[in-house]
């Protein structure tokens, strides 16, 4: 027979049933700073390294792929929850294991774990905010959000043709 017993209090006395998400906002500033060119290995042709005329290390350039993930984390609301230098120098240090996981062309695809682990700690994706019990809130119209790249805008096409 249902119905036995005392009815269930209102409050909920569970701490894990009462999730409280931290609210985090882009604030349109730039974290961080531009990635160094200092920390890239030595060009080496022929097995030769290279050097400049002042006889400086000719370094290798930041994959475009690395640059535009740079820039999308330095932009992101994330950034505002890294404040402290080692904050940055994590992601650094993350930011040319992704150079080198693009200059090898996906032949050294084991970096691609590490490289989810260690962004996951900023909370690169949603699964991973919800982990950390973050919740970005939607940008404001205030500042672009992200690069649009090279885009072409396929729907007026199709109402042309549409149309005719």
């Amino acid at each position: 027979m249902a119905g036995r017993g005392f009815p269930p209090g209102g409050n909920r006395s569970r701490e894990r049933d009462n999730p409280v998400r931290e609210s985090v906002r882009a604030d349109g500033a730039v974290g961080g700073f531009d990635l160094p060119d200092d920390v890239l290995p030595q060009l080496v042709v022929d097995g030769k390294p290279q050097f400049d005329v002042d006889g400086n290390p000719i370094r290798e350039e930041w994959h475009p792929q690395t640059r535009r993930w740079w820039e999308n984390w330095r932009r992101s609301p994330q950034a505002t929850r890294m404040v402290t230098d080692p904050d940055w120098d994590y992601l650094l240090d993350t930011a040319l294991a992704h150079h080198q996981m693009w200059m090898t062309g996906g032949k050294n695809s084991e970096r691609l774990s590490e490289i989810r682990l260690r962004v996951a700690c900023f909370g690169a994706t949603y699964a991973d905010r919800a982990r950390l019990k973050w919740e970005i809130e939607a940008p404001s119209n205030d500042f672009a959000v992200g690069a649009v790249g090279n885009v072409t805008d396929l729907g007026s096409e199709r109402r042309r043709r549409l149309r005719s």
